[in-house]
């Protein structure tokens, strides 16, 4: 079987490549990085080594790329034959992929495959297939949407492995921690037929990815913003603080009983998949750079995102969101001259009232709210 993957950066070699691979999948990977591009083409084969006492190693073979900024047309044709389609780019870069995907449907269209076909953003983020899929769509000819509508599937899908910043001789060898979860939402395959080993599938994804989002993304961002307020550089050296530690506990308790009562998560289970995650950060042989964990504070900031939404939705329930609450008030001091939307954020800051720059990144219009957040950023 054959797959097109877009983003052949760590995650996806080290997380989805290796799950493809040992589906038995031939992989295409689709990039602009030319190093990596031209080293998969060599080779066709990459190591993975898992992050943990006898750092295992785990070879990825029948891989090739293409570079999508030289070479589109060879995209288009990857995915008119593909089995599966899936992405590891970022959020933000899915619109870019998006006419690429749209024309390769209509390749399939043009020669008779009506083999069907599913595309998954494996992203972090609620939504990403869904949201691709408005994307692609745009860019479909009226003549060809009731072909997608019968053959292409764009399921939602909730992804979580920890693959550090990290740089080596080899472009291609990435270091990963052991965990890994991908689970996609069933209802929306258009192959239901095609199950991946080690990929869990669910009739409703969403509790599944607010459990990740509030627990994996906002604790680890927690974890970095703490840390970077009390001068750490890194996420191992910021958890062994008990300040840290215990900012991160408070917040994670604060998303669990938010959780819990919105989707019953039985709280012993939950308690459990929190104490998973806390001894994940505390993981000696993957620790981060706070730099990298904390970028893009303003998106972290977004009023759906893994701070905002969280508050948002205990206020409405009478739950508690005070720790949560203390870390958004930390967002906004990350000052990281290398991050971009970090200066500018700081920017904002410097030339605009609070209220205002608070109203604009977390797009909330709740004047209790917009005012607690001020209070604490003072």
């Amino acid at each position: 079987m054959k797959a097109v993957h877009f983003g052949a950066g760590n995650i996806g070699r080290g997380f989805i490549g290796e799950v493809l691979n040992s589906n038995g999948f031939e992989i295409n990977f689709v990039d602009v990085n030319e190093t990596i591009i031209d080293a998969l083409n060599e080779r066709h084969g990459y190591t993975i080594e898992l992050a943990a006492p006898g750092q295992k190693q785990i070879s990825v073979s029948n891989v090739s790329g293409i570079n999508n900024g030289k070479n589109p047309e060879k995209v288009v044709a990857a995915i008119e034959d593909a089995d599966i389609v899936t992405t590891a780019i970022g959020p933000k870069i899915l619109k870019f992929i998006a006419p690429l995907i749209a024309s390769g449907i209509e390749a399939r269209k043009q020669t008779g495959n009506t083999k069907k076909l599913d595309v998954i953003a494996c992203e972090n983020m609620i939504g990403g297939s869904q949201n691709l899929k408005k994307d692609v769509y745009s860019h479909l000819a009226k003549e060809n949407v009731a072909f997608a509508d019968e053959y292409i599937g764009f399921p939602n899908a909730a992804v979580d492995r920890i693959v550090p910043l990290q740089k080596h001789e080899d472009p291609l060898f990435v270091a990963v921690e052991p965990f890994k979860e991908w689970v996609i939402d069933e209802h929306q395959m258009a192959n239901p037929d095609l199950k991946l080993k080690a990929v869990e599938y669910a009739k409703d994804l969403e509790p599944f990815i607010e459990r990740k989002l509030f627990s994996v993304n906002t604790g680890h961002a927690t974890v970095a913003y703490t840390g970077k307020s009390l001068g750490y550089e890194t996420i191992g050296d910021a958890i062994k603080d008990e300040k840290v530690l215990n900012q991160l506990k408070r917040v994670l308790k604060e998303t669990g009983d938010l959780l819990i009562a919105k989707w019953g998560f039985d709280r012993s289970k939950h308690e459990r998949y929190q104490a998973k995650i806390v001894s994940r950060f505390q993981n000696t042989y993957i620790s981060d750079d706070i730099a990298r964990v904390g970028r893009t504070p303003i998106r972290k900031l977004g009023f759906d995102e893994r701070f905002i939404r969280p508050i948002r939705e205990a206020k409405e329930r009478d739950l508690s969101y005070t720790a949560l609450l203390e870390t958004v008030g930390l967002i906004y001091k990350f000052d990281e001259p290398q991050d971009e939307e970090s200066q500018k954020l700081q920017e904002m800051l410097r030339t605009k009232d609070i209220k205002t720059v608070v109203k604009q990144t977390t797009g909330l219009q709740d004047e209790g709210l917009i005012d607690q957040v001020v209070a604490v950023v003072k």
